[in-house]
């Protein structure tokens, strides 16, 4: 319930009514604008324009930051290095540790950059639907056609890719509730007691998701599905003025965050 990448929050909204295309094409730029971005002013930037956008989505902000619980972990390990093993001027020091000014710098536009990149990737889905993330990534990589690309292969493989991370979060959490009610632990020990106590949840999660993966192929032969070839579409993909607007705010905002960089 805390993996909000995947997942779609339906309701009424300015950008849930945007061209799945423009939706990638911002969350794209937005990620380039953060590791453009090396100063204070270009992260302020970044989030304010984030904090129009989750107004605008009408999701509320608690489902949106329930999801940074996943990453807390990586969070953690990534300000660490970048607190301690950055070399510049001396702030403290214990045993072999030293902070720096530098390190203290990096170590939290690190912060900023990883859970603005989770929150902004977790925009896209929560206002995009599996279907439309699909027919956008197609329609956007529709060029590499011409280099015989698969661009549909790959773009359903992306989407039921991630339409099924909350699926499989929510299939472990109910298989280790069953394991908890058998008698089984797996917060007591060493590091390889605990290791050993994840192989009764990984071996029916493997189960589990090649059962589920040959269900979604029988249903999607079922459905006469066979790729791309003679494929037709029963709602089509049409920019209207707001995208426009929007994808045209969105090269602005990158180029303000590369102007305040220089």
């Amino acid at each position: 319930s805390d993996i909000t990448l995947g997942q779609y929050y339906a309701v009424d909204s300015l950008i849930h009514r945007l061209d799945p295309r423009t939706k990638l094409f911002g969350t794209m730029v937005f990620i380039l604008s953060l590791f453009v971005a090396n100063n204070i002013w270009g992260y302020l930037l970044g989030t304010i324009a984030l904090a129009a956008v989750i107004v605008l989505t009408k999701v509320p902000v608690r489902f949106i930051l329930k999801g940074l619980k996943a990453i807390v972990i990586l969070l953690l390990i990534s300000v660490s290095f970048n607190l301690f093993l950055t070399p510049g001027r001396e702030l403290v020091r214990f045993w072999i540790f030293k902070i720096t000014w530098e390190g203290i710098r990096l170590a939290g536009f690190m912060a900023v950059r990883l859970i603005y990149l989770v929150v902004g990737s977790s925009l896209m889905t929560l206002t995009t639907t599996p279907n439309q993330l699909t027919d956008g990534l197609e329609k956007g990589l529709g060029f590499l056609k011409r280099f015989h690309v698969p661009v549909h292969e790959i773009s359903m493989m992306m989407s039921i890719a991630l339409r099924f991370i909350p699926i499989l979060v929510e299939e472990t959490d109910k298989i280790m509730t069953a394991q908890k009610a058998r008698g089984a632990s797996f917060s007591e020990g060493n590091l390889v007691q605990r290791a050993k106590a994840l192989v009764p949840i990984l071996v029916p999660l493997l189960v589990s998701s090649f059962h589920r993966a040959e269900e979604l192929a029988t249903a999607m032969e079922c459905r006469c599905y066979r790729g791309e070839a003679g494929r037709t579409k029963m709602r089509q993909l049409h920019a209207a003025s707001r995208d426009y607007i929007a994808m045209t705010v969105t090269v602005l905002l990158f180029a303000a965050a590369g102007a305040v960089k220089i």
